[in-house]
């Protein structure tokens, strides 16, 4: 399981890595799913707009539609849209950043303005830790991520996958408080979250290896 888990959030962290850039790949004219997931990207810079509760509501629901192992549904969502939360953390974790750390240059960034990347709501995924045949509630999780991403895009949205906020943060001792506001069940821990918000800039596509697919025919 330590292994799914750190293979997702490298898979969340690639989305983020990569500075090549190339043409937005091709997609099939008049379909609306695959238009949507070709054109999806991760944004890091967000209007200063508040999502509508209707929004957000039809985001999470795409959520928990999501496939799931044995459809257990061992998962939880909690959508924060408190400035409060956001800018308490934020100023949390700028008070309790070693000097030099990759958590403490991001202050000196201009445009930044919070640890979500910028966005003015978060969605914080919670999966319940177990070891029962079957559970694989991290995986669970990421597919309900990637619904809520799509969802998002097609309903002119922007979001952005993190897992550091959770580990770095939400997992220590300066971000108890703050998981504690969150109010999981008991059994239950933050695995990933979202930023989410309207979009304030265009990224252009990053490269896909198409090599890695293959056939066995």
């Amino acid at each position: 399981m330590r292994k799914l888990v750190f293979a997702l959030t490298m898979g969340f962290m690639a989305l983020s890595c990569s500075t090549a850039e190339q043409p937005a790949p091709a997609t099939e004219q008049g379909n609306p799913v695959i238009e949507t997931i070709m054109s999806r990207r991760s944004i890091r810079a967000y209007k200063d707009q508040a999502v509508p509760r209707e929004l957000l509501d039809q985001v999470v629901e795409c959520g928990i539609w999501a496939p799931n192992a044995m459809n257990s549904q061992m998962w939880e969502v909690r959508v924060v849209t408190s400035q409060e939360w956001i800018n308490g953390a934020t100023e949390a974790v700028k008070k309790n950043a070693e000097a030099g750390s990759p958590a403490a240059k991001q202050f000196e960034d201009p445009s930044f303005k919070n640890i979500f990347r910028n966005a003015p709501a978060v969605i914080v995924i919670g999966h319940k830790v177990t070891n029962q045949p079957g559970s694989f509630t991290q995986v669970d999780c990421g597919l309900m991520a990637e619904n809520m991403m799509l969802a998002a895009k097609s309903l002119g949205l922007g979001t952005v996958p993190m897992a550091s906020p959770v580990g770095t943060f939400l997992a220590t001792p300066v971000g108890a408080p703050f998981l504690a506001q969150l109010g999981f069940s008991e059994g239950y821990e933050p695995l990933l979250c979202i930023g989410i918000g309207y979009p304030d800039e265009e990224p252009a596509a990053k490269p896909r290896n198409k090599e890695v697919i293959k056939y066995i025919e």
